[in-house]
């Protein structure tokens, strides 16, 4: 018997090399991994970001600036990462849902090397992945005729060793249609606010 997916309650459009990527997103069962991902996508933080790891019939990988998959941050404060050494981490909890699993191509997830520790970076399904199930964040999924335009990564031709893609499809800029959360403010924004403030004359 098969789980009904909770409602959606965000949609974010990718423009593409590929064409438009519609995502609607979990907000309610993925609170930190949406609110990271739309405040991003408000901030222009993957314009410009390249699929950098594709693995035919399973994920493409995007949404690190640097396009070596090594890069990165989340919208959350640094914090110590647990390990003992002292080094610190925007990286933020996973967030799992009995009603979510990865069970088809087209859904969206965050990628991260090791539990609790997600950033920037997320993938999409390139068909049933039930092995990422309890492992990462699903935090959203791709609708209508432009799961085509993610499918189309199937064909790029990649380095056997990395996973890269030899020519890399691109994000060109980000839409958020239905902002879940009415309280983010952009990051530039607030500096932009602060700089507002400082230019004007103190009363004597």
């Amino acid at each position: 018997m098969s789980v009904s997916e909770p409602n959606i309650s965000g949609k974010v459009i990718l423009k593409t090399t590929l064409g438009d990527i519609e995502i609607e997103l979990w907000a309610k069962e993925a609170p930190l991994a949406v609110r990271n991902f739309v405040q991003l996508c408000l901030e222009g933080y993957y314009d410009g970001n390249i699929f950098h790891r594709v693995i035919k019939d399973f994920i493409a990988q995007t949404g690190d600036p640097t396009g070596t998959g090594q890069g990165g941050e989340s919208i959350y404060p640094l914090k110590d990462t647990g390990l003992g050494d002292g080094s610190k981490s925007t990286g933020f909890k996973d967030e799992f849902h009995s009603r979510l699993r990865f069970n088809r191509r087209g859904l969206v997830g965050m990628a991260s090397a090791s539990p609790d520790q997600n950033k920037s970076q997320f993938f999409f399904t390139l068909s049933k992945t039930e092995n990422l199930t309890k492992k990462h964040t699903l935090f959203g999924r791709v609708v209508g005729d432009t799961l085509f335009n993610v499918l189309k990564v199937n064909d790029i031709e990649v380095d056997p060793e990395t996973d890269m893609p030899l020519f890399p499809p691109k994000i060109l800029k980000t839409e958020v249609v239905w902002n879940p959360f009415d309280d983010i403010i952009p990051r530039d924004k607030k500096q932009e606010k602060i700089k507002e403030v400082k230019k004007k004359p103190t009363k004597k």
